[in-house]
C-alpha cells in the first residue's frame, strides 16, 4: 500500500507590496540625502529626503520587529499568525495601525523619540514552555539591537560617507532611534516586550493584576518621558549607550534637526 506524500506545512512568508514600498521610499530618501552638498548645506528637498529615509527606515524595522515575533510564534505552534497576515511584513495588518505606526512616526518627527511600535496578536497558551514565550517576546527587540549595531558599525566606516556627510547624519539619527527602541522595548512595563519576556515566570496573581494595565503601558511610558527630569535622564542614558560605539552624539542630534525639514536646521 502506498501512502500519500504529505508536504510539511510552510509559513506564508512573503513580503507584501506595502513593505516593499516602504523599502523603496527609504532607498529614495537615502539617495536624495546622498546628493546633498555639504559646503552649502542641504536644501529643503534634501532635508525632506532625510525625513523620508529616517521615517521609512524606522517603519521597515517596525515591520521586521513584528515579523520576528510572528515567525517565531508560528514556529512554536501559533499558526494563526499566518491567517492574520503577520508573516507578510504588512504594517496594515497590525492590530492597531494608527497606534502602531502613525503615532510613533509623529513622536519621531516632533520629539525625536523612538517609541516601540507595532502590535500583533499572539496566542501564548499555544507555546509549549515558558522559555518559548520569553523567546518570542525577545525576538522583536533583538531586531532593533541588531539594526542599531549594524548601523553603528556602518557609521564607523567613515570612508563610506566621505563627501556625503548629510547622509551620515541621517544614518546616525536612525541608529540612535534603534538604540532607543531597544531600550524602551526591553523595559519591564506591562504591554511592552520586556514585561512579556518575564511574565511567564511571575506569580499568577501578579499577572492577573498587571493584565489590566497592558493597554496603557505605552501611554504611561510616554507620560513618564515627558517629565523634564525623567526626559533628561533618559536621553542622557540613550546617548551614553550610543557613544559606547565610539561615535559622537552630535551626529544624531544634528541629524534629528535636519529631519524636521519644516524648521530651520541651525548653524551648518
Amino acid at each position: 500500500m502506498t501512502l500519500p506524500f504529505r508536504r510539511t506545512p510552510r509559513a506564508g512568508v512573503r513580503p507584501s507590496p506595502v513593505f516593499l514600498a516602504v523599502l523603496a521610499l527609504a532607498a529614495a530618501g537615502g539617495y536624495v540625502a546622498w546628493q546633498a552638498t555639504e559646503p552649502t548645506g542641504p536644501t529643503q528637498t534634501e532635508r525632506f529626503g532625510i525625513f523620508v529615509f529616517v521615517v521609512a527606515g524606522w517603519v521597515a524595522t517596525v515591520c521586521l520587529h513584528e515579523f520576528a515575533h510572528a515567525y517565531l510564534a508560528w514556529r512554536f505552534g501559533d499558526h494563526e499568525v499566518q491567517e492574520r497576515g503577520y508573516l507578510t511584513l504588512n504594517p496594515l495588518k497590525y492590530s492597531h495601525p494608527v497606534l502602531s505606526i502613525l503615532l510613533p512616526v509623529v513622536f519621531i518627527a516632533l520629539g525625536g523619540i523612538g517609541l516601540p511600535g507595532g502590535a500583533v496578536y499572539l496566542h501564548p497558551h499555544r507555546f509549549r514552555s515558558k522559555a518559548q514565550r520569553a523567546l518570542v517576546s525577545l525576538s522583536g527587540p533583538a531586531i532593533n539591537v541588531a539594526f542599531a549595531a549594524g548601523l553603528l558599525v556602518l557609521l564607523k566606516q567613515g570612508d563610506l560617507f566621505h563627501g556625503h556627510g548629510v547622509l551620515w547624519l541621517a544614518v546616525a539619527a536612525l541608529a540612535l532611534l534603534q538604540v532607543m527602541a531597544s531600550v524602551l522595548n526591553l523595559l519591564p512595563i506591562p504591554g511592552l516586550d520586556g514585561y512579556a519576556a518575564i511574565e511567564p515566570y511571575l506569580d499568577p496573581k501578579f499577572q492577573r493584576a498587571a493584565e489590566q494595565f497592558k493597554p496603557f503601558g505605552m501611554l504611561a511610558l510616554f507620560a513618564l518621558i515627558m517629565i523634564p527630569s525623567v526626559n533628561r535622564v533618559f536621553f542622557d542614558a540613550i546617548y551614553w549607550l550610543y557613544e559606547l560605539s565610539g561615535m559622537h552624539g552630535e551626529g544624531p542630534q544634528f541629524g534629528m534637526r535636519l529631519l524636521r525639514f519644516w524648521q530651520a536646521p541651525g548653524i551648518w
